[in-house]
């Protein structure tokens, strides 16, 4: 069956679901509803499904006639997005829709995230299972959630009604460039315990903004600044310079993207205010130099409030505070030796708070190399311990290794070459694939990860390119055709 969508785009049936899904709000761990929706289209469809407690969700349609004899083929993707938006905009990520649009070449959401990554994916699947016209061996969909926050749904997905060991991974997002393994990767979470005093002065709103920010996997090697890091630098820097407490602090909203706004609360006294602003706009000036290129548009902005008495740190957790941003570790930590050019280790700062009993900072964790993520992870705890807190590790999952003999790769890098009239590209990736656990769970897992032009993912700035979808979606079409 054939839909068109509002935005009246090709290939229809890909954007009409893409916008069908885009109308649903589909965070990390809050994918109820979204994963309700593709239960109902596989009832409708009359197509056999799966749906665990979790939401994951399996399809699955039987081979086309010729294709009765021929391989399975699985397609994999996730329905949760990272919700990231402008400051300002008024979007409700746990009960609105995006608000899609299109500029040129492009689909965008107003304000926000796209959720390309990896809504794409699951509109390809459901455009194809729509479709009686395309020829195909048996499909068999997986799409699960809570990928964003640490692969949870690869992770406790049970796949005993899967039939094939060949599997395309739709979540990669540079055109002709196919994915062969990745990076294994945790989350980690510190803990570290604070006191607070209530003191007299002058309070001041900080806010460390205009940074680029961007996928803590594909991006970490950019040299894009974290809020949160820049935040404790600035910190420092005042701290040195004059008497100054801190009343809130919290930066970033997920682990996985570099957080792009950190902001503060701090007192000082009433007559060191012209010394305060123009003690931020020196650092300010300092940091708009060293991130000149990654960062252009960095700015510390600064909003005086009122003279008040309120708790701030005492001075023994802010120094605590303090030494710890200054001097965690994160960015790139070791670059590949074997595969020059591709990151190798890294961690990216992602989410912090200050709550009233602590500082609390969660890490994003990876390394294609487990013994140096599980080195970093002991960094963190014996930072933390040194300061009297503690870490948790979670979502932990391993690398997706390389296969040396791939059909399926042979298979895809030959249709590519008949369609396009060009080779396609092979690599490795830092940022972290579902394949690696799928890998664990499916005897002898044959796969390789693709996916349309897809830019500033888990950024407000994230675009979908229009022609390359539909030049994927003609590759997705021979390729199955040709799986006879």
């Amino acid at each position: 069956m054939k839909h068109t969508g509002k935005l009246n785009l090709k290939p229809e049936n890909v954007f009409y679901y893409f916008e069908q899904l885009a109308a649903i709000p589909h965070g990390s761990r809050n994918t109820k509803q979204i994963s309700d929706y593709l239960v109902g289209f596989a009832k409708e469809q009359g197509l056999e499904y799966y749906q665990d407690d979790a939401n994951n969700v399996v399809m699955i349609q039987e081979a086309t006639p010729g294709y009765e004899n021929a391989e399975p083929i699985i397609i994999q993707g996730h329905m949760d997005m990272v919700c990231e938006k402008e400051s300002g905009c008024d979007i409700d990520f746990e009960k609105d829709g995006l608000k899609l649009y299109v500029d040129g070449d492009f689909l965008k959401a107003k304000g926000t995230t796209l959720g390309g990554d990896d809504g794409i994916a699951v509109a390809y699947a459901l455009a194809i299972l729509a479709d009686e016209e395309i020829e195909h061996p048996r499909l068999e969909v997986v799409i699960t959630v809570d990928e964003e926050i640490g692969m949870l749904g690869a992770e406790s997905i049970e796949l005993p009604m899967l039939k094939g060991h060949k599997m395309l991974n739709i979540d990669s997002d540079e055109e002709g460039r196919f994915l062969t393994s990745c990076a294994g990767g945790m989350t980690v979470e510190t803990t570290i315990p604070v006191t607070y005093m209530n003191q007299k002065g002058l309070s001041f709103t900080v806010t460390v903004a205009g940074l680029e920010g961007g996928h803590s996997g594909s991006e970490i090697d950019k040299e894009h600044g974290n809020a949160n890091i820049l935040m404790g630098r600035i910190l420092k820097y005042l701290s040195d310079r004059m008497e100054m407490g801190i009343a809130t602090l919290a930066g970033g909203l997920k682990d996985n993207a570099i957080p792009r706004e950190c902001t503060a609360k701090i007192l000082i006294p009433a007559e060191k205010k012209e010394e305060m602003i123009s003690s931020i706009r020196s650092i300010e000036a300092i940091l708009q130099k060293e991130y000149a290129i990654p960062d252009p548009n960095l700015c510390i902005d600064v909003t005086e409030e009122k003279e008040c008495e309120v708790p701030i740190l005492s001075y023994a957790a802010m120094t605590k505070v303090i030494f710890y941003l200054c001097n965690v570790p994160n960015g790139v930590q070791h670059m590949s030796m074997v595969m020059p050019g591709l990151v190798e280790t890294s961690l990216n700062a992602g989410i912090m708070e200050l709550t009233d009993e602590s500082l609390k900072v969660i890490s994003s964790v990876r390394s294609s190399v487990s013994s140096r993520k599980d080195e970093l992870g002991d960094r963190l705890q014996y930072l933390a311990e040194f300061l009297g807190g503690e870490t948790e590790i979670s979502g932990s999952y391993p690398a997706w290794e390389y296969r040396a003999h791939s059909e399926i790769r042979e298979r895809i890098s030959a249709v590519y070459k008949d369609l396009f009239g060009e080779e396609p590209i092979f690599e490795a990736i830092h940022a972290g694939l579902e394949c690696g656990i799928l890998s664990g769970k499916i005897t002898d897992l044959d796969c390789v990860s693709f996916g349309p032009n897809n830019y500033d993912i888990h950024t407000p700035k994230e675009r979908l390119s229009i022609s390359s979808t539909e030049r994927v979606w003609r590759l997705l079409v021979e390729f199955l055709k040709r799986s006879k």
